[in-house]
């Protein structure tokens, strides 16, 4: 592991690694740390108690963070006839099917998300390969193959995001930035987190949430006390 540049220890030594802390302190701890000359992103990893090596303890989803991401989300839509005109109207920031096909075998990736209608899925399907590993295949399970392409194409720009855990039982995921302050990112913390735990499989025995993070993007990770989850989140 690289060695961390004086920065970093500076801002761990603002922490004690064995302090937990409840979503509200962790989530100011988590800005008080950040020391980048950027606008750092803001993340929450989780840690749950469950094999995604099975199918029956797989956790993955969608939400709406309610502040959003604090970006502009680029989105890609791939539709014909009046589906084609629907996103146009909606704001998509690419529409088009065979052609934007052909624009992303060149090499092109100027989006951030993609949407597809059922029936193109089977063009879609052809640069699958390229899509996949960068996170950008429309998947139904994630409201992104749809005939409802206006709602799909709001949501994602409201900034709805998807997830899914990890082979090791973590789920990350980005929460805004920190200029939204700990209000707004308490908010995203806690409708993520509610998300979650209602994503529990019926399979998963034992400790279900069994440790989460919030950190910046040069930051240290700030633990938080997960007895004090289900309160704010009811």
């Amino acid at each position: 592991m690289p060695k961390r540049g004086k920065k970093y220890q500076t801002s761990k030594e603002k922490i004690d690694a064995q302090w937990v802390q409840d979503i509200p302190t962790g989530v100011q701890k988590a800005l008080d740390c950040a020391y980048a000359n950027f606008d750092e992103t803001v993340d929450v990893a989780v840690r749950l108690g469950v094999d995604p090596r099975h199918a029956d303890q797989m956790v993955r989803g969608t939400v709406v963070l309610p502040n959003g991401l604090g970006k502009e989300v680029k989105v890609l839509v791939f539709a014909k006839g009046e589906k084609e005109k629907e996103a146009i109207d909606a704001k998509a920031d690419y529409v088009g099917n065979d052609d934007l096909i052909e624009k992303i075998k060149s090499g092109w990736f100027g989006f951030d998300k993609a949407v597809a209608t059922p029936d193109m899925m089977g063009t879609v399907g052809k640069i699958g390969k390229l899509l996949g590993p960068r996170g950008l295949m429309p998947n139904a399970k994630t409201g992104t193959v749809t005939f409802e392409i206006a709602k799909a194409i709001n949501e994602l720009k409201a900034g709805k995001i998807d997830f899914r855990v990890e082979k090791a039982g973590i789920v990350h995921a980005p929460m805004g930035k920190v200029s939204f302050g700990v209000e707004k990112i308490v908010q995203n913390v806690s409708a993520f987190l509610d998300t979650i735990m209602r994503l529990k499989p019926p399979s998963s025995k034992g400790t279900y949430l069994k440790s989460v993070a919030v950190s910046t993007t040069m930051g240290p990770g700030i633990k938080i006390d997960t007895t004090s989850i289900k309160d704010l989140i009811k």
